[in-house]
């Protein structure tokens, strides 16, 4: 499964009824809840990459991609439209991106 792929079944799943599936439950609570939950499972995340347990970590990022995807398909963003702006950014420094924003 890609990244694509996933996203493709969160869009499906905004039309879905929320009793039938967790992804449409979230969607359902709106932007704001779907961002909490990807902000909870990055602090997960963190706390495996701190203890240096290799399999948790692999679980929660997983989750942290889930939700990330979840929270971006709730705020109407696409992941085209994502990896386009990383498109965009490539080839420049990072350092250089970074003074840009400033």
């Amino acid at each position: 499964m890609t990244l694509d792929d996933l996203f493709q079944t969160i869009e499906a799943r905004k039309s879905a009824d929320p009793d039938s599936s967790w992804t449409a439950q979230l969607l359902a609570k709106g932007p704001q809840k779907c961002a909490e939950k990807f902000g909870e499972e990055a602090v997960e995340a963190i706390i495996e990459a701190v203890k240096g347990d290799k399999d948790r970590l692999t679980s929660e990022a997983a989750d942290v991609l889930y939700h990330l995807l979840v929270m971006l398909a709730a705020s109407d963003v696409t992941l085209d439209e994502v990896l386009h702006e990383l498109g965009r950014r490539q080839g420049q420094s990072g350092l250089a991106e970074k003074a840009a924003r400033s």
